[in-house]
């Protein structure tokens, strides 16, 4: 049995997220475990609460260390990343023998995969660069936008998703104009109704928000509450009660740029379903369960489940994914994927999947492929 050590926040403003993503951890490693074949490597996933602080997620790691966990998972937080990054390369470098290794599910910040790559990081899920990329490149057909308001969280991930979304804006639609950009504090405005106030007065025709939890589902509520019914162009907004909010606003024109979309069919179709059967809630599982079988893939290909010899194999490493193919770019650890655009919206109870019984979903309106959204790196990784 491989034990995997989940960090992130199980307590405070972003504590449902957390349960929420670490129950979707479990469900997929309790997926795995059923139908993994005699001989084949397992996984349990235990949760450790690092109450949304970088210096709470140090002391969670050292203890996962000296408790003998060999592979950790975050995915809340690029600050904290930055720091798992940081403590596990002193680590390793000092522990040959029992090195540990790190799966990003979450935690978008760029530089992770550029300058401070890492032989032990390794991200399964698209990075800022790549969402803003797939973001720019559907509004370059909707020509009637041509003011956009930026609101975001004031800490790294805010703050690159409004430079990197400036840069892919001015490559792809230099005449749209940003009409506010502003930054607020992380997990704790009481209420957005002030910053809604200042997008109806800016004229801005869509609104981007990086806003994830909490954050995102004030913003959608104040909008609400205001009848500003403005496109609200997001990342997250499946997660959480974010959803709960959307289906009491009707006339919401909400979207997400994500890997897959609620209205997916086959497995992924099957397994949110399932998910929201067994949990009440929605599935944030599509990273998890990419990260789990590459990691289940390289263990068999491998023969081993010691990180020094996965980690090499899970570099480079091409799967079927479920929303679809996917490779680890070697060079960086990044994975590649394509990347869906869909919108909140009434669901035909006779032909589309209604995965939380509430009669919304987000369906898809483009999907953008891994060749048109794969980045430039700057990483220079250091190899044995």
């Amino acid at each position: 049995m491989v034990k995997i050590a989940f960090v992130d926040p199980l307590t405070g403003p972003f504590g449902e997220v957390g349960r929420n993503q670490l129950r979707s951890w479990q469900w997929v490693a309790e997926q795995h475990n059923a139908q993994a074949k005699s001989g084949a490597v397992r996984f349990e996933v235990v949760g450790f609460d690092n109450r949304g602080s970088p210096q709470e997620s140090v002391n969670a790691i050292k203890v996962i260390i000296d408790q003998g966990f060999r592979y950790v998972v975050q995915g809340n937080s690029s600050g904290v990343a930055h720091l798992i990054v940081e403590t596990l390369n002193r680590h390793n470098g000092r522990s040959l023998g029992r090195e540990v290794l790190y799966l990003n599910y979450a935690a978008m910040d760029p530089a992770l995969t550029n300058e401070q790559c890492s032989l032990w990081h390794f991200r399964v899920d698209a990075d800022t660069s790549m969402k803003v990329e797939a973001l720019a490149l559907y509004l370059r057909d909707q020509p009637q936008i041509k003011k956009i308001f930026l609101l975001n969280q004031n800490y790294a991930h805010g703050q690159q998703v409004a430079a990197f979304f400036k840069a892919a804006l001015a490559r792809h639609r230099p005449d749209v104009n940003i009409v506010g950009d502003e930054l607020h504090p992380l997990g704790s405005v009481q209420s957005f109704d002030a910053h809604v106030g200042r997008i109806r007065n800016s004229g801005a025709q869509a609104v981007v928000t990086g806003n994830w939890g909490p954050d995102l589902t004030g913003l959608v509520r104040a909008m609400g509450a205001a009848d500003l019914n403005l496109p609200l162009f997001t990342y997250y907004a499946a997660l959480s009660d974010t959803p709960q909010a959307l289906a009491q606003l009707p006339q919401a024109e909400v979207y997400m740029v994500a890997t897959h979309h609620q209205q997916h069919g086959g497995d992924l179709g099957r397994l949110m379903r399932e998910f929201h059967d067994a949990h009440g809630e929605n599935w944030a599982g599509v990273a998890p369960h990419t990260g789990l079988h590459l990691l289940a893939k390289a263990m068999q290909s491998t023969g081993s489940t010691e990180p020094s010899r996965v980690g090499p194999v899970l570099a480079g490493l091409g799967l079927a994914a479920l929303h679809g193919p996917v490779q680890m770019r070697r060079d960086d650890h990044q994975l590649q994927t394509g990347l869906w655009l869909s919108r909140w919206q009434a669901v035909k109870p006779a032909t589309d999947v209604n995965p939380d019984n509430r009669g919304f979903a987000f369906a898809p309106v483009a999907f953008v492929p891994a060749e048109r959204l794969a980045q430039p790196s700057t990483c220079s990784m250091q190899r044995p």
